[in-house]
């Protein structure tokens, strides 16, 4: 894909997830953000406060890295790698929005694990950190989005080219944004 298309794609996502943020979850309750259709699943709050544990490591490696590069000739064409590609691609949704394939959360970023994570902002949060993604992708526009290099959150030693690790956290949080939305569409859902 052509690096204005990969520009193109993440933002066309974070700003979905802005307006959904508007329109769908910032004018829920107390009982409403924090309401589980069964003792497994996660409350709307526990899924931003997940996506706020992903954001906090991840924003701060975008910025740190495209702030100290070299590589400051971005290319025409982005190529992924072929574990870039893997990863971002068990993170995107279906043709239908649908998740075609489940995971486990890392155990430090699961707030059904670790309760201290879920805050009571955390909607308005992970808000706020999408506007911040935004200026992040417009700051990649201008490097080299192959040569500049992210660790993973779950190994410092596996990196993904800049392009790949943006397409995967935007997908992880589109990924999200819809379990969310699901949760909220529940039958079951507490009304106002």
């Amino acid at each position: 894909m052509t690096t204005l298309e990969l520009i193109h794609e993440l933002k066309s996502i974070t700003q979905g997830n802005i307006d959904f943020i508007k329109k769908k979850f910032s004018h829920l309750n107390d009982e409403q953000k924090n309401w589980r259709k069964d003792a497994d699943s996660w409350s709307i709050n526990e899924v931003f406060a997940h996506l706020n544990e992903y954001a906090a490591y991840y924003h701060q490696a975008f910025s740190s890295k495209i702030a100290r590069t070299r590589f400051r000739d971005p290319k025409d064409v982005f190529i992924s790698s072929p574990l870039g590609r893997s990863a971002w691609k068990s993170m995107k949704l279906g043709n239908a929005k649908n998740v075609k394939r489940k995971f486990k959360a890392q155990r430090s970023y699961n707030p059904s694990l670790h309760p201290e994570l879920v805050k009571e902002n955390s909607i308005e949060q992970f808000n706020s950190y999408q506007t911040d993604l935004m200026s992040i992708i417009d700051e990649a526009a201008a490097v080299n989005l192959r040569k500049v290099k992210i660790p993973i959150s779950i190994s410092k030693i596996v990196r993904l080219k800049l392009g790949d690790a943006l397409l995967f956290v935007v997908y992880h949080n589109e990924r999200h944004m819809y379990q969310a939305l699901s949760i909220l569409s529940h039958s079951k859902f507490p009304k106002k």
